[in-house]
């Protein structure tokens, strides 16, 4: 036995932490030898070889970007897809987005669709695609063409163990390619006109990672632009950096969210990458959109390296639509007549035509505005018009009116009772409804209805990006995952079903503000506590617990008589809820009306001005605002636990109480039978989502084509001293019917605008206020409902506005016949 030095022992004694670690590296290093392997291989190609060392002679011999791509990619072809899959992200969501679009864009075809993956290197994309769509059954030949014989002959050997005998690699330059030289193509694709170099055309093509590494990006574009079919499908990922200052006034790119890159990131990124002849630059992807339309698009970042900037695009050709979709399109925005030129009716009436042109000349959407300058500057139109449904029209998101609401939505449910509305205004089947979006449960129950059309409007993108999230979950999801995201407010597959379900229904700011917000359905939380009023949701969630009242809370919502909910509420709850102190600290605390419950001051004020009156104030009463505050409250919550219930009928409270409705109760479109209705092709063909305001889109209304208005309380947001209130009521007129009715609610008990609404054509009837102890819909938090019925034009409007009501009026009545409001569109 050899002996060991004493020296060694002190040594091992002193430093057995720092062997121990080195023996465990030797271990690791050993057990994972493989796999550090790859990663040395990828390390030493990426960062240490020069492109011109080390090659063989067939490398030499090629020349030009084929000669620097093999030079790149021999050494780590073999392990380039056990390397790339951390790089390379949103490859896996884009083909999700794309096999969405081509189930939704491919249902009513016969034939096969051809698919072009451009760059397509080893064919992890097309291997990848067969988890979303099946690559032998649903195309009839896909093609990857790469410039690199490394690349290809890894892509071959997949293929070959896959067995796919449809797919073809072609080694090539993706400006030379064309789809006639193969025979199998031409015996199944339909060939069009021979216009430019490709007669037989793609429907889909494909880019994951390739564009910034192609130095004519142009010509590859372009021939591309060739290649695709005329309503074919194209998909782009890959990175990128810029900044806002580059593409802020352009309104073709399908939305701006998180697109601006930061001048630290734009120059790191760019030259780090540049290092692998990897181009960053920002013409690759402005040229992409520039000779394409957007359907999808979506800034991102890979945060596991970095904060890595890359983008995800789909898009068809500028083509796929026209002046014409842009035509009807406006027609619909504006409940005009459709004045095709090869469609106009020589029967009019005199009256009807003086009537129709006037109203062409003077009512234009912004939508179709945007899309005349766009055509005439050579660009393509905005994305609202590319998308597969019509719901959401143009708006400018640049706009600070838009930008004020810091990209996030005030109201996750809606605060009226829409069984109330109906009631009071029986809407049916020739009823066309104006309405504010707010969380969109209202006009849901609205379509429910099956009007003539409906006009939701907001001036807060989010609120429509909420309500477009519904339609779309109603167009391609079953009832059950329709119930979890807004009956439970979570599911834990929210992403995923908004790539694969939700994304081909969607406009494409509202598919990335709901991709970027992933997270509202999965939280602990869910979707009812987000938006602005979470925080007061969050609040007595925090108080309940803290005060130890969850139990009481609980057994409030599932009492199953008045009798017993009167009882836990007056003995349990309510002594602690409204309490005075409580009251005082928070709900009279004017940062929590406005942040938590979104009470702006001058709503405020009319409460203070009705309990002021109350009070007896003027004839030498006492009057506090927080006692105003304290009474509002109690006369609003007091009458609602006394007299609706809310186990199986009160589903606002509830859903505040508990977070989440229950089966038993909640807003009728969420019940099987509404689900089977609005989830008909149909259902919302007479829906337009408008991101504006309201005097915005009144005034792009056709005149006297408005049947009902419920505005809810917004006008209690108003000065009284400016002219707002005016403004709107004005312009309400102007496009109401005679007879319409305009539903409003309010803080106060006679709003300050009512005698606006009379002194401008309208008939003012209190039909609900609130008295203390009386209940006058299931919300009861407001002190008065009223509805204003149009007798007459605005006096006091100008006489342009007058003579053009005039003229509608005339042509309503003499050119019902040949009013031809387009109620479904196709391109």
């Amino acid at each position: 036995m050899l002996a060991v030095p004493a020296q060694v022992y002190v040594s091992l004694q002193q430093h057995s932490l720092l062997y121990g670690l080195a023996c465990a590296l030797l271990v690791a290093a050993v057990l994972f030898r493989q796999q550090l392997w790859v990663y040395w291989k990828f390390f030493y190609a990426c960062f240490l070889k020069p492109v011109e060392h080390g090659n063989a002679a067939d490398v030499k011999a090629l020349s030009g970007q084929q000669r620097a791509l093999e030079g790149f990619y021999r050494t780590q072809a073999e392990v380039y897809d056990a390397t790339r899959s951390i790089l390379l992200c949103g490859r896996e969501d884009m083909l999700q987005l794309a096999a969405a679009q081509l189930k939704h864009r491919m249902g009513a075809r016969t034939s096969q669709p051809i698919w072009v993956d451009v760059g397509g290197g080893t064919g992890y994309n097309i291997e990848k695609m067969n988890d979303f769509l099946p690559i032998n059954e649903f195309f009839s030949a896909v093609y990857l063409v790469d410039l690199s014989p490394s690349l290809c002959e890894v892509a071959r050997q997949r293929f070959s163990r896959l067995g796919w005998k449809n797919v073809h690699v072609v080694c090539e330059d993706a400006r030379t390619f064309v789809l006639d030289k193969s025979c199998e193509v031409l015996e199944t694709a339909e060939v069009g006109d021979f216009v430019g170099k490709h007669r037989v055309k793609a429907d889909f093509i494909t880019m994951s990672y390739s564009l910034s590494m192609i130095p004519d990006f142009y010509s590859v574009i372009d021939s591309i632009a060739d290649l695709l079919a005329p309503h074919g499908l194209i998909s782009c990922v890959d990175f990128y950096v810029q900044s806002a200052a580059s593409y802020s006034l352009r309104n073709f790119t399908g939305g701006h969210l998180s697109r601006h890159v930061n001048a630290f990131s734009r120059f790191f990124w760019r030259t780090w990458f540049r290092l692998d002849r990897v181009h960053l630059d920002e013409g690759r992807r402005d040229y992409l959109e520039h000779r394409f339309g957007t359907i999808l698009n979506a800034n991102e970042r890979n945060y596991a390296l970095g904060g890595i900037p890359y983008y995800i695009w789909l898009g068809c050709q500028r083509s796929a639509t026209s002046a014409s979709a842009a035509q009807r399109i406006d027609a619909l925005a504006t409940e005009s007549p459709y004045l095709s030129p090869v469609h106009y009716t020589t029967q009019r009436t005199e009256a009807a035509n003086a009537a129709a042109v006037a109203t062409r000349t003077q009512l234009r959407s912004k939508g179709f505005e945007a899309a005349i300058l766009n055509l005439a500057a050579n660009v393509p139109l905005p994305a609202t018009f590319y998308q597969n449904r019509r719901w959401r029209l143009y708006y400018d998101e640049t706009l600070p009116k838009h930008a004020q609401f810091g990209g996030n939505y005030i109201y996750a449910f809606a605060w009226e009772d829409p069984a109330e509305d109906q009631r009071l205004l029986g809407i049916g089947p020739d009823d066309v409804v104006f309405a504010i979006t707010s969380a969109g449960d209202n006009v849901l129950a609205y379509a429910l209805q099956r009007p003539k059309s409906i006009h939701a409007v907001d001036l807060n993108p989010s609120q429509n990006h909420l309500l477009e999230l519904k339609l779309a979950a109603f167009a391609a999801l079953p009832y059950e995952d329709v119930w979890r995201l807004f009956g439970e407010g979570r599911h834990p597959n929210f992403r995923a079903l908004l790539l694969e379900k939700l994304s081909p229904h969607l406009s494409s700011r509202a598919f990335q503000f709901w991709l970027d917000n992933a997270g509202t359905f999965t939280s602990r939380g869910g979707l009812y506590e987000t938006g602005g009023t979470r925080l007061a949701v969050k609040l007595c969630k925090w108080l309940f617990r803290a005060l130890g009242l969850r139990s009481a809370v609980r057994e409030l919502c599932d009492a199953p008589t008045l009798r017993a909910q009167r009882a836990i509420w007056r003995t349990r709850l309510r002594p602690v809820v409204l309490n005075r102190w409580l009251s005082n600290l928070v709900v009279a605390n004017e940062q929590f009306l406005w942040r938590a419950l979104g009470v702006p001051p001058n709503q405020r004020d009319m409460i203070y001005e009705d309990a002021r009156a109350a009070s007896g104030a003027e004839r030498g009463g006492s009057f506090a605002p927080k006692d105003a505050m304290w009474r509002y409250v109690v006369d609003t919550l007091d009458p609602v636990v006394e007299n609706t219930l809310l186990r199986d009928s009160n589903y606002f409270y509830r859903l505040c109480l508990m977070g989440r409705y229950s089966e038993e109760c909640h807003p009728a479109y969420l019940s099987k039978e509404a689900h089977a209705t609005l989830s008909k092709p149909d259902a919302f063909d007479g829906l337009r989502v408008h991101t504006d305001e309201f005097v915005e889109v009144l005034a792009r209304i056709r005149p006297e084509s408005v049947t009902v208005s419920v505005i809810m309380d917004h006008m209690d947001w108003f000065d009284p001293e400016g002219t707002q209130a005016t403004e709107e009521i004005r312009a309400l007129n102007k496009a109401m019917k005679l007879g319409g009715r305009v539903l409003l609610r309010s803080a106060g008990l006679k709003p300050w605008y009512i005698a606006a609404f009379s002194a401008q054509g309208f008939q003012c009837n209190r039909v609900a206020a609130r008295t203390s102890g009386k209940c006058i819909d299931r919300v009861n938090m407001y002190a008065s409902t009223w509805i204003c019925t149009k007798v007459g034009p605005d006096p006091t409007a100008p006489k342009e506005d007058s003579l053009v009501c005039n003229l509608a009026h005339q042509g309503n009545a003499a050119g019902s016949s040949d009013s031809e409001v387009v109620e479904a569109l196709e391109l």
